[in-house]
């Protein structure tokens, strides 16, 4: 049994890691600005990826970490919270491993922080991939010094649970039922969606198990956008949403962009989404599969469990 503490573990993907962890039989530690309110029975420390000293004081008590702690969001105010939690934050953790020799380190990187097809460098179209592009830099060069770090890299994360932006797909689908959805861009674009269990499952795995060094995509299915719209038109009879230009939504957004600068509410969206819509990011999981055991769950199979727990869904 391994104490391992997951930072960001009341988020969707960290959740779902400290369910996989105590399946398994280890102590997981949720590090977490937010408290606890499902689960009493776990330990916890509540603290701030953008304090040094109260990470430090988190990773004294563990054998190894999951880092899945990040700034997940479309756009801020103030860019720098991007660099102070994705960047300084992943900094944090890998001082503090180093400093106290653990076991290993988990990093879960965003597959926006590889580069998208026919690309061979990563993009930095918005603030999120810009800092998540940085933190995987840092980690690699602690892959580089010999530091005992896997990275897994997962797909577009989705499955059952809250429709907030770390469960992208959960959102989308529930936006469209409520007439809120407009349309999507990049629709025939590829994505790989990865089920949020095997993913976490894939974390206990690499713990385990993984080869230190290894970086293991961890997606599912490539398919387009638009596919989960399909499969929802086929259990519900809904209608697809509207294809729309690039152009025309990316001046959407720079016009969004301005209105919230200028003190009104989050954009609803911008260039930088936009930009990355309009690329295809595929991942290749084969490695994870041989070396880690991941299954993915199939696509449709996943998206009609999501659809049986939206609101709204029936014909």
């Amino acid at each position: 049994m391994l104490r391992v503490l997951v930072t960001g573990g009341s988020g969707y993907l960290g959740s779902a890691i400290v369910r996989a962890l105590v399946r398994r039989g280890h102590r997981p530690i949720v590090f977490s600005r937010q408290p606890l309110t499902s689960h009493a029975d776990l330990a916890a420390i509540r603290g701030d990826l953008r304090s040094r000293a109260e990470v430090e004081s988190a990773v004294r008590q563990c054998d190894a970490v999951c880092h899945a702690g990040a700034l997940v969001s479309l756009w801020r105010r103030r860019s720098r919270d991007f660099d102070d939690v994705n960047v300084d934050g992943t900094r944090h953790v890998l001082e503090a491993c180093r400093a106290r020799g653990v076991h290993r380190l988990i990093y879960t990187a965003s597959f926006l922080a590889l580069p998208p097809a026919g690309r061979s460098t990563p993009l930095t179209l918005n603030d999120y991939q810009r800092t998540k592009v940085a933190a995987l830099s840092l980690v690699r060069d602690g892959v580089t010094r010999g530091e005992p770090i896997i990275v897994l890299v997962p797909g577009v994360v989705y499955g059952p649970g809250p429709a907030t932006e770390g469960n992208l797909v959960s959102r989308l689908l529930r936006d469209h039922f409520a007439g809120r959805l407009p349309g999507i861009v990049g629709g025939d674009r590829q994505w790989s969606f990865a089920w949020v269990d095997d993913v976490a499952q894939a974390h206990v795995s690499a713990l385990e198990r993984g080869d230190i060094g290894a970086e293991y995509a961890v997606g599912g299915e490539n398919a387009s956008p638009m596919r989960m719209f399909e499969v929802a038109r086929a259990v519900t009879g809904r209608s697809l949403p509207r294809r729309l230009p690039a152009t025309l939504v990316r001046l959407a957004g720079a016009v969004e962009e301005i209105r919230a600068r200028i003190g009104g509410p989050p954009p609803l969206v911008t260039r930088g989404a936009v930009d990355i819509f309009s690329h295809d990011w595929p991942l290749d999981s084969r490695r994870a599969v041989a070396d880690l055991g991941y299954a993915p769950r199939a696509l449709e199979s996943g998206l009609r469990a999501v659809l049986d727990t939206l609101d709204g869904q029936s014909s």
